[in-house]
């Protein structure tokens, strides 16, 4: 089993939930967060003063699942975000030993 962590744009998030579910991702955790990278932020102006904006909002999407549907999926997000601008986002892959359905004890890919 594989965890793919992807932080996108959030005007991406939608496009890129629908087509996961067009190739069979069901479950997914969703988190609103800040960051910064090669982007850098901005500067904006606000009553007069100039502030700058460093952290900027992002979408972290979590998904775990089986082998198989690794590459699919890692595929499908590129496709929907790549812009070939800075700032499109990244994506994280890191092994997952077990899982455990708290409900009823299942473990392994049962549980997903």
């Amino acid at each position: 089993m594989t965890k793919i962590e992807a932080v996108i744009q959030p005007s991406r998030f939608d496009s890129v939930k629908d087509a996961l579910r067009e190739v069979g991702v069901d479950g997914m955790t969703v988190s609103e967060v800040r960051g910064t990278g090669r982007q850098r932020g901005h500067t904006e102006v606000y009553r007069g003063n100039e502030y700058t904006v460093d952290l900027l909002p992002k979408i972290k999407l979590e998904v775990v699942l089986s082998d198989e549907m690794v590459d699919r999926a890692v595929e499908t997000i590129i496709s929907v975000t790549r812009t070939g601008r800075i700032g499109d986002g990244k994506i994280f892959l890191s092994r997952i030993d077990e899982v455990i359905r708290i409900r009823n004890d299942e473990r392994g890919v049962t549980a997903l």
